[in-house]
């Protein structure tokens, strides 16, 4: 038919775009006196994308910016994942980037997880900058900018986290519950409500920011800090001094029970309502107000000084348990106290307690 106009196709590159964008946020945030365009040179900086699809941000974010990326590694994608598994919260891949930037002696190191919504990094002692530390290190920089602001995250995050943004940064910390959706709609809902909230944040390196529409975008995270670097360097500061007041625990666990009957849903709820029960006969026990999944308890006796969360996994037959304590010896005095709560659940599996 003649009347049917021809189309066209314009190929794009999007991941150029994309890179340029992170590549101007850190020009324009920095604003360099003396080097604008290369506001990064001068330091060393190491890229592990685990063969994931985050390698672009080596050659086309850091190195356009001035960065030694020398000693990047696994950054050409390979969906077999021959290195390691590409997660942030991965002990072997964090150890993976650690080990790089240690024999690099580079100032900093970016690790991604498959499709770049979830990043940690590793500074330049080593110290992993994941988990509460990332949260912490992003909520430092997001209540400077937008000070009393509400932080959303994920239900596992420490008590020293909320003391950390709550009495060190005067921000509001709002603990909401476990998958990224959860956190960003709840950051959402409360800025539709005239609550500020400006980062939803989970544990695992999912977050996302007001200032980028809500994108679970682990670059964009990752480029909020290396403006803060590069900030440090000219200051002569380090980037970790944004966390210094921070207060982690001694110890930290989880433990993960397996439910072995149909309804696995019906019978983890009778164990969080019965647990709940159990804790208000209990010595130094307290049940923590304003929680939103599952059980969170305070462990108030000196063995223990810490706390307990208990709660349903959002898909598997599985309820998880993270404890933390700030004594030495404390996260097993917890859990000494928990089974013998949990022994009376036939169906649960209590196998983790040996292990």
């Amino acid at each position: 038919d003649e009347s049917v106009s021809t189309g066209a196709l314009n190929p794009q590159d999007f991941i150029s775009v994309y890179a340029n964008g992170f590549v101007q946020m850190v020009r324009q945030g920095v604003n360099h006196p003396d080097h604008f365009e290369q506001p990064l040179k001068g330091l060393h900086i190491v890229v592990d994308a685990g063969n994931g699809a985050g390698g672009f941000y080596a050659g086309k974010v850091l190195e356009p910016l001035g960065a030694d990326t020398t000693g990047s590694q696994f950054l050409e994608p390979d969906g077999t994942f021959p290195n390691h598994i590409p997660n942030p919260e991965n002990e072997e891949a964090i150890a993976s980037l650690r080990t790089a930037v240690l024999a690099q002696k580079a100032d900093f190191g970016i690790i991604f997880d498959t499709d770049v919504d979830r990043a940690a990094a590793v500074d330049s002692q080593g110290n992993e900058l994941n988990r509460n530390r990332l949260i912490a290190m992003i909520s430092a920089i997001v209540l400077r900018e937008h000070p009393g602001s509400t932080i959303v995250t994920d239900s596992i995050t420490s008590d020293g986290l909320t003391q950390f943004i709550e009495q060190d940064l005067k921000g509001i910390h709002h603990r909401f519950k476990r998958g990224y959706k959860n956190v960003i709609n709840e950051s959402k809902r409360l800025n539709q409500e005239g609550q500020e909230s400006w980062l939803a944040i989970e544990t695992s390196g999912h977050g996302a920011m007001k200032e980028n529409y809500f994108l679970d975008d682990g670059a964009y995270l990752i480029t909020k800090l290396l403006v803060e670097l590069a900030k440090a360097k000219l200051e002569g500061r380090s980037l970790i001094d944004l966390i210094t007041t921070l207060k982690e625990p001694e110890e930290s666990a989880e433990l993960r029970f397996k439910i072995g009957v149909e309804d696995f849903n019906a019978y983890g709820n009778q164990i969080i309502e019965a647990l709940t029960q159990f804790t208000d006969a209990q010595d130094g026990w307290s049940i923590v107000p304003k929680n939103y999944e599952g059980v969170r308890i305070a462990c108030g006796s000196p063995d223990e000084n810490g706390w307990l969360l208990l709660r349903l996994s959002l898909h598997d037959p599985v309820i998880p348990v993270n404890i933390e304590s700030n004594v030495v010896g404390g996260v097993a005095q917890i859990a000494a106290r928990l089974r013998t709560f949990l022994s009376d659940w036939e169906a649960l599996d209590l196998s983790p307690f040996v292990q």
